[in-house]
């Protein structure tokens, strides 16, 4: 039971296991990152695996010379992009069809499930881009998105805009900032920060519209 948990301790907290992780498995951890990046936005029974946390670290290790920051931008990118791709197919596929009571009905979290669908009928296809920053539920609203027949050229291209954003913030952010200790303990706050600096200036022109009107 305690390798269990061990183990499941070391998924959870990969982030903090990324040194272990290059000074083992050398430039084979180019291809951990994407698999876990492509596992946590791509199959909808792992939203808990980290995202943000991941991103930051990797870019504070390639600060450091760990990772080629160009490469583990690509891969990065290239796995939430497939990630959320695969997610959808799957949605489209099985969405309308699980049951509560079944296996995957069991293991999805459904309250978190409907938090998302309420989420994506508000807000309709940024709902994919504004998910990518947060947890669980960036998981979950690809699997809505094909599961409601989202036309599948305007969700790849809020899929691709929601990718490039997450991974360049993130992984940026933890690059010019991660071994700064204030910056690395309240990453958090600081990704929030970030975030609403890139779109205020869409939230100004929409009060100046407004307010034209």
């Amino acid at each position: 039971m305690t390798i269990i948990q061990n183990l499941i301790s070391f998924i959870l907290h990969i982030d903090q296991h990324l040194v272990e992780i290059i000074q083992q498995f050398g430039s084979w951890s180019y291809a951990i990152l994407f698999l876990i990046v492509f596992v946590e936005t791509g199959i909808v029974i792992f939203p808990f695996l980290p995202g943000d946390s991941l991103l930051f670290a990797g870019g504070a290790l390639a600060a450091l010379g760990a990772f080629n920051i160009v490469l583990l931008l690509i891969v990065l990118f290239s796995a939430a992009v497939i990630g959320d791709t695969v997610n959808y197919q799957i949605g489209k596929k099985v969405g309308t069809s699980i049951s509560p009571n079944s296996f995957i009905g069991r293991v999805i979290d459904q309250e978190k499930m409907r938090k998302a669908e309420n989420f994506f009928n508000r807000h309709g296809g940024k709902t994919i881009v504004i998910a990518r920053f947060m947890p669980f539920v960036r998981t979950f609203i690809p699997f809505v998105a094909g599961a409601s027949r989202m036309n599948y050229g305007y969700f790849l291209f809020y899929n691709i805009v929601g990718a490039a954003l997450w991974v360049g913030i993130c992984t940026m952010a933890g690059y010019f900032f991660g071994n700064i200790p204030i910056i690395k303990e309240n990453f958090s706050t600081v990704l929030l920060l970030i975030i609403f600096i890139s779109v205020l200036p869409a939230i100004i022109g929409f009060a100046k519209a407004r307010l034209q009107k």
